[in-house]
């Protein structure tokens, strides 16, 4: 059993102190019998070398009473760890996205690989991003009724599993409205079946794309979210899915419907549909000021943000197109951001691809693509992003003489970087003992871990554990009151718990803290950033004997 209470920075000042008060009484800043008091009152900075510390106290065995009859510790381990600026985490929303291609060219991952950097060594791309994200075409994945992509098609299976091999989660856009492609977008048999559509030109070559209020489209739609989810919906292979995919490019604008009235109810029918069908898999929308209206751009519709606040209300994540583009990322796409910061993580996109478009039509006078790639960046800081993008045509752009050290600045800085920057344990322990634990958990990054995402369901929390010499875990104690979706920028956060030692056999161990994921086990669920030793995803904290 354990009990445990959040403690603010305020209260925390002197942690081994105040974080260590008796959970029963609920005394704060009264410090436990096992514990000195600790006058070191710093908070771990991103420092290049580390600061961890740890100090020993006695405790006379007579004042064990004072607490309860089974509290016995002999000493304490009072550590400080530093941030951790510089080694690239591969954590659930956070990171580089790099852009896969369903029907991808012989050389993809070679010109990806041995990438050369201003310092004359090189890297892998794959090696930076956490996530490949595809937009695809619902023919490449339901060719046939019934009949899917990822089951039949080797081109679009094999990116996948070469994108799993190097360790990068999966997402996807499915994309079914056919203007500006080459070819239809939404499979034939779903026209042959009868559903009612559109055709425009791309070129010389006649495309279709149905109507999303058409009953025969939504049906047989439906049924293929429904596939598509069982296959997906899986967050150890798959980080986030767009879940809208309507209109030019999937942004969702641009929209043509049978009757106009039917934008709201066509909205609410997507929105429900993906997460019907997406449980456990965060889903993702394009915060468009056109969003289900036929306009392209203009002044932002006034329905909008309305109907964009209620799916991210139900537990949508935000993303834009277009960062960098100071047309389409004004203000009121800046204000949408600041509106849900730290309540919905943002996944940004760079509007400007620089092969197609003259970049110097921008208001803030880009000349080179190195500017773009600063635009983009700037938007990114001002909206706390967790996500930016390596995408198609422009990935390398991110690794020249004046870019690689914007990349480098978010790789230190941007999304969240979590690490334990203090924590005070028991050193010695009589077997079956209750403990007094206390944490403080710092994140370097300007965004956050969204454990508050309704899929997610509080799942990460943080957890110490004894670890065994193998490194295999004896026993861990989760402190349930944690709440990593809270630990911002700025704020340090502390927390204290009790639990039992108890069924622990008597012998020595190692103390280890992480963040853990409580629907995998408890198994360590986050890459943290600590200048510090760790095993299995533990950082290792100090020795401790039980007996």
């Amino acid at each position: 059993m354990s009990t445990s209470h959040h403690i603010t920075r305020r209260t925390a000042l002197g942690l081994g102190i105040a974080a260590t008060a008796s959970a029963a009484s609920g005394a704060l800043g009264t410090p436990p019998a096992s514990a000195a008091p600790s006058t070191n009152t710093s908070t771990s900075t991103s420092t290049s070398t580390s600061t961890s510390t740890s100090r020993t106290a006695s405790t006379p065995a007579a004042t064990a009473a004072t607490t309860t009859a089974a509290t016995a510790t002999a000493a304490v381990l009072d550590k400080h760890f530093a941030a951790d600026t510089t080694t690239l985490l591969k954590n659930p929303l956070t990171g580089w996205a790099l852009y896969g291609s369903s029907a991808p060219p012989a050389d993809y991952w070679t010109k990806y690989d041995d990438v050369p950097l201003p310092d004359g060594t090189t890297i892998s791309v794959s090696d930076y991003a956490s996530v490949m994200y595809m937009r695809v075409s619902w023919t490449i994945l339901e060719p046939s009724e019934g009949v899917y992509g990822w089951d039949t098609n080797a081109a679009f299976a094999g990116i996948l599993a070469e994108a799993r091999r190097r360790g990068l989660r999966l997402a996807f856009r499915v994309v079914v409205d056919s203007r500006d492609k080459s070819s239809d977008f939404t499979p034939a048999w779903v026209r042959a079946a009868g559903a009612a559509g559109y055709e425009t030109q791309t070129g010389s070559t006649t495309v279709w794309s149905p109507y999303p209020d058409d009953p025969v489209f939504q049906a047989k739609y439906a049924a293929f979210i429904a596939a598509f989810g069982a296959q997906y919906d899986d967050p150890a292979t798959t980080d986030f899915i767009d879940g809208y995919g309507l209109g030019k490019w999937g942004e969702g604008h641009s929209m043509l419907y049978q009757d106009a009235t039917n934008r709201e109810p066509v909205f609410d029918w997507i929105i429900d549909l993906y997460q019907e069908h997406f449980t456990r898999v965060p889903l993702a929308l394009n915060y468009h000021r056109m969003i289900g209206g036929p306009k392209d751009w203009g002044t932002p519709d006034p329905e909008s943000e309305r109907m964009l606040d209620g799916a991210y209300e139900k537990g949508y994540v935000l993303r834009h197109d277009a960062f960098g583009m100071t047309t389409y990322y004004a203000d009121w796409e800046k204000s949408m951001a600041a509106k849900w910061r730290y309540r919905r993580p943002i996944i940004m996109e760079g509007g400007w691809v620089t092969a197609q478009h003259d970049v110097t039509q921008d208001p803030r006078g880009y000349v080179t693509t190195a500017d773009v790639r600063q635009g983009e960046f700037d938007d990114s800081v001002e909206a706390h992003v967790n996500m930016m993008d390596l995408r198609n045509g422009e990935t390398l752009s991110w690794f020249t003489d004046e870019t690689y050290p914007l990349t480098q600045r978010f790789d230190a800085e941007g999304g969240y970087r979590l690490h334990p920057s203090h924590v005070v344990v028991p050193g010695a322990v009589a077997a079956g003992a209750m403990v007094d634990l206390t944490h403080e958990w710092t994140n370097t990054g300007w965004g956050y871990l969204p454990d508050n995402l309704p899929v997610w369901n509080g799942k990460y929390k943080a957890a110490l554990a004894l670890l065994r010499a193998d490194g295999t875990v004896a026993k861990s104690f989760v402190d349930t009151a944690s709440d990593p979706s809270t630990w911002l920028k700025g704020s340090p956060t502390a927390y204290a718990f009790r639990a039992s030692l108890a069924g622990v056999p008597s012998g020595q161990y190692r103390w280890g803290i992480a963040v853990v994921d409580t629907t995998s086990g408890g198994a360590p669920g986050i890459q943290l950033a600590a200048q510090a030793a760790q095993e299995g995803g533990w950082v290792v904290v100090g020795e401790v004997t039980v007996g």
